[in-house]
Protein backbone atom coordinates (compact mmCIF):
# COMPACT_ATOMS: atom_id res chain seq x y z
CA UNK A 1 0.00 0.00 0.00
CA UNK A 2 0.96 3.32 -1.03
CA UNK A 3 0.63 5.93 1.83
CA UNK A 4 0.74 9.84 0.86
CA UNK A 5 1.16 12.49 2.90
CA UNK A 6 0.53 16.14 0.94
CA UNK A 7 1.44 19.71 2.73
CA UNK A 8 0.23 22.77 2.28
CA UNK A 9 3.60 25.24 2.56
CA UNK A 10 2.85 28.64 3.55
CA UNK A 11 1.86 28.39 7.28
CA UNK A 12 1.99 24.74 6.92
CA UNK A 13 5.44 23.78 6.10
CA UNK A 14 7.03 27.56 6.49
CA UNK A 15 5.76 30.84 8.37
CA UNK A 16 5.78 32.94 5.90
CA UNK A 17 2.92 35.50 6.82
CA UNK A 18 5.21 38.50 7.29
CA UNK A 19 6.73 38.50 4.24
CA UNK A 20 3.64 38.13 2.12
CA UNK A 21 2.15 40.96 4.29
CA UNK A 22 4.95 43.15 3.16
CA UNK A 23 4.76 42.09 -0.68
CA UNK A 24 0.95 42.84 -0.51
CA UNK A 25 1.33 46.57 1.05
CA UNK A 26 3.75 47.26 -1.20
CA UNK A 27 1.42 46.23 -3.97
CA UNK A 28 -1.63 48.11 -2.42
CA UNK A 29 0.65 50.95 -2.13
CA UNK A 30 2.09 51.10 -5.72
CA UNK A 31 -1.63 50.84 -6.68
CA UNK A 32 -3.13 53.63 -3.95
CA UNK A 33 -5.60 50.82 -2.20
CA UNK A 34 -5.83 50.67 0.94
CA UNK A 35 -3.32 48.38 2.78
CA UNK A 36 -5.46 45.28 4.68
CA UNK A 37 -4.37 44.41 8.21
CA UNK A 38 -2.73 41.75 8.51
CA UNK A 39 -5.34 39.77 10.07
CA UNK A 40 -7.57 40.29 7.15
CA UNK A 41 -4.53 39.64 4.57
CA UNK A 42 -3.83 36.06 6.29
CA UNK A 43 -6.95 34.78 5.57
CA UNK A 44 -6.21 34.54 2.12
CA UNK A 45 -2.68 33.07 1.74
CA UNK A 46 -3.18 29.67 0.73
CA UNK A 47 -5.76 30.65 -2.46
CA UNK A 48 -3.92 31.14 -6.00
CA UNK A 49 -3.14 34.93 -6.25
CA UNK A 50 -5.77 36.21 -8.39
CA UNK A 51 -8.76 34.59 -6.14
CA UNK A 52 -6.74 36.05 -2.84
CA UNK A 53 -6.78 39.77 -4.69
CA UNK A 54 -10.68 39.25 -5.80
CA UNK A 55 -11.14 38.23 -1.77
CA UNK A 56 -9.14 41.58 -0.68
CA UNK A 57 -10.57 44.24 -3.43
CA UNK A 58 -13.65 42.44 -4.44
CA UNK A 59 -14.90 45.41 -6.48
CA UNK A 60 -12.04 45.67 -8.47
CA UNK A 61 -12.40 44.22 -11.70
CA UNK A 62 -10.87 40.86 -12.99
CA UNK A 63 -8.54 42.56 -14.94
CA UNK A 64 -7.49 44.75 -11.95
CA UNK A 65 -7.42 40.99 -9.93
CA UNK A 66 -4.80 40.15 -12.70
CA UNK A 67 -2.98 42.81 -12.53
CA UNK A 68 -2.55 43.25 -8.85
CA UNK A 69 -1.10 39.37 -8.66
CA UNK A 70 1.40 40.26 -10.87
CA UNK A 71 2.88 43.14 -9.30
CA UNK A 72 2.87 41.23 -5.64
CA UNK A 73 4.99 38.60 -7.92
CA UNK A 74 6.91 41.32 -8.52
CA UNK A 75 6.81 42.58 -5.38
CA UNK A 76 7.89 39.51 -3.98
CA UNK A 77 10.73 38.53 -6.37
CA UNK A 78 12.19 42.19 -5.63
CA UNK A 79 12.22 41.36 -1.62
CA UNK A 80 13.96 38.31 -2.46
CA UNK A 81 16.24 40.12 -4.44
CA UNK A 82 16.79 42.49 -1.42
CA UNK A 83 17.83 39.22 1.06
CA UNK A 84 14.04 40.55 2.80
CA UNK A 85 11.96 36.89 2.26
CA UNK A 86 11.76 35.55 5.38
CA UNK A 87 10.31 31.61 4.95
CA UNK A 88 11.65 29.58 7.97
CA UNK A 89 10.65 26.38 8.84
CA UNK A 90 8.23 26.06 11.85
CA UNK A 91 10.09 24.11 14.86
CA UNK A 92 9.55 20.34 14.28
CA UNK A 93 8.42 20.34 10.85
CA UNK A 94 11.72 18.13 9.70
CA UNK A 95 11.68 15.86 12.27
CA UNK A 96 7.90 14.99 11.41
CA UNK A 97 9.14 14.49 7.65
CA UNK A 98 12.00 12.68 8.83
CA UNK A 99 10.03 10.40 10.35
CA UNK A 100 7.07 9.71 8.02
CA UNK A 101 9.66 9.20 5.48
CA UNK A 102 10.66 6.30 8.16
CA UNK A 103 7.24 5.10 8.37
CA UNK A 104 7.58 4.26 4.34
CA UNK A 105 5.06 7.73 4.15
CA UNK A 106 5.57 9.29 0.36
CA UNK A 107 6.04 13.33 0.76
CA UNK A 108 4.28 15.74 -1.37
CA UNK A 109 3.30 19.50 -1.66
CA UNK A 110 0.12 21.23 -2.62
CA UNK A 111 0.59 25.32 -2.37
CA UNK A 112 -1.23 28.08 -3.84
CA UNK A 113 2.91 29.41 -4.48
CA UNK A 114 3.92 29.03 -7.80
CA UNK A 115 6.82 27.13 -8.91
CA UNK A 116 9.40 29.55 -8.73
CA UNK A 117 8.64 30.41 -5.31
CA UNK A 118 8.03 26.73 -4.32
CA UNK A 119 11.52 26.09 -5.90
CA UNK A 120 13.16 29.20 -3.56
CA UNK A 121 11.57 28.26 -0.39
CA UNK A 122 12.11 23.94 -0.62
CA UNK A 123 15.75 24.52 -2.08
CA UNK A 124 16.53 27.24 0.73
CA UNK A 125 15.69 24.15 3.46
CA UNK A 126 17.46 21.42 1.33
CA UNK A 127 13.61 19.94 1.42
CA UNK A 128 12.79 20.22 -2.72
CA UNK A 129 14.23 16.45 -3.40
CA UNK A 130 12.10 15.14 -0.86
CA UNK A 131 8.80 15.11 -2.35
CA UNK A 132 7.26 12.98 -4.62
CA UNK A 133 4.99 15.72 -5.78
CA UNK A 134 5.30 19.48 -6.03
CA UNK A 135 1.74 21.01 -7.06
CA UNK A 136 1.22 24.86 -7.53
CA UNK A 137 -0.71 27.74 -8.47
CA UNK A 138 0.94 27.51 -11.65
CA UNK A 139 -0.83 24.35 -13.22
CA UNK A 140 -3.80 24.15 -11.11
CA UNK A 141 -7.44 26.19 -10.11
CA UNK A 142 -7.02 27.66 -7.04
CA UNK A 143 -7.64 25.69 -3.61
CA UNK A 144 -10.21 24.42 -2.49
CA UNK A 145 -10.63 22.88 -5.93
CA UNK A 146 -9.31 19.47 -5.61
CA UNK A 147 -7.18 19.35 -8.52
CA UNK A 148 -3.59 19.48 -6.84
CA UNK A 149 -4.54 16.30 -4.64
CA UNK A 150 -5.49 14.24 -7.86
CA UNK A 151 -2.03 15.38 -9.48
CA UNK A 152 -0.27 14.37 -6.46
CA UNK A 153 -1.72 10.87 -5.95
CA UNK A 154 -1.61 10.20 -9.92
CA UNK A 155 2.56 10.90 -8.87
CA UNK A 156 2.34 8.31 -6.10
CA UNK A 157 0.14 5.89 -6.97
CA UNK A 158 -1.49 6.51 -3.83
CA UNK A 159 -5.23 6.10 -3.21
CA UNK A 160 -7.07 9.39 -1.71
CA UNK A 161 -8.19 7.03 1.53
CA UNK A 162 -4.40 6.26 1.57
CA UNK A 163 -3.57 9.86 1.36
CA UNK A 164 -3.16 12.77 4.49
CA UNK A 165 -4.05 16.51 3.41
CA UNK A 166 -2.34 18.47 5.82
CA UNK A 167 -2.90 22.28 6.24
CA UNK A 168 -3.55 24.93 8.38
CA UNK A 169 -6.47 26.67 6.08
CA UNK A 170 -10.13 26.05 5.42
CA UNK A 171 -9.09 25.79 1.58
CA UNK A 172 -7.02 22.85 2.34
CA UNK A 173 -9.46 20.86 4.59
CA UNK A 174 -12.31 21.45 1.42
CA UNK A 175 -10.48 20.66 -0.75
CA UNK A 176 -9.70 17.31 0.88
CA UNK A 177 -12.65 16.17 1.25
CA UNK A 178 -13.55 17.02 -2.48
CA UNK A 179 -10.47 14.76 -3.46
CA UNK A 180 -12.31 12.08 -1.28
CA UNK A 181 -8.58 12.65 0.94
CA UNK A 182 -7.91 12.90 5.29
CA UNK A 183 -7.97 16.28 5.55
CA UNK A 184 -5.61 17.22 8.85
CA UNK A 185 -5.48 20.50 9.98
CA UNK A 186 -2.37 22.26 11.75
CA UNK A 187 -2.98 24.84 14.39
CA UNK A 188 -0.16 26.76 14.14
CA UNK A 189 -0.61 28.73 10.70
CA UNK A 190 -3.61 31.15 9.42
CA UNK A 191 -6.76 29.62 10.01
CA UNK A 192 -8.53 28.90 13.58
CA UNK A 193 -8.73 25.27 14.84
CA UNK A 194 -12.70 25.71 14.50
CA UNK A 195 -12.50 26.69 11.46
CA UNK A 196 -10.37 23.85 10.14
CA UNK A 197 -13.12 21.42 11.85
CA UNK A 198 -15.99 22.97 10.59
CA UNK A 199 -14.10 23.01 6.47
CA UNK A 200 -13.72 19.03 7.29
CA UNK A 201 -10.42 18.49 9.39
CA UNK A 202 -11.24 15.07 11.34
CA UNK A 203 -8.14 16.28 13.86
CA UNK A 204 -6.07 19.14 14.29
CA UNK A 205 -2.43 19.38 15.44
CA UNK A 206 -1.22 21.52 18.28
CA UNK A 207 2.23 20.50 16.86
CA UNK A 208 3.93 18.82 14.14
CA UNK A 209 4.85 15.81 16.52
CA UNK A 210 0.90 15.51 17.00
CA UNK A 211 0.52 14.24 13.25
CA UNK A 212 2.78 11.49 13.57
CA UNK A 213 0.40 9.65 15.93
CA UNK A 214 -2.28 10.29 13.86
CA UNK A 215 -0.55 9.06 10.72
CA UNK A 216 0.54 5.62 12.29
CA UNK A 217 -3.51 5.17 13.57
CA UNK A 218 -4.35 5.50 10.04
CA UNK A 219 -2.19 2.55 9.09
CA UNK A 220 -2.12 0.09 12.50
CA UNK A 221 -3.60 -3.19 12.28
Amino acid sequence: MTRLAIFDCDGTLVDSGATITEALGLTFEQHGIAVPPPSVGRRVIGLSLTEAMAGLVPDATREEHLVLAEDYKKQFIGLRAAGRVEEPLYPGILELLDALEGDGWLLAVATGKSDRGLRHCLEAHGLHARFVSLQTADRHPSKPHPSMIFEALADSGAAAADCLMIGDTSYDMAMAVSAGAVPVGVAWGYHDSAELVRAGAVTVAETPADILPFARSRTDG
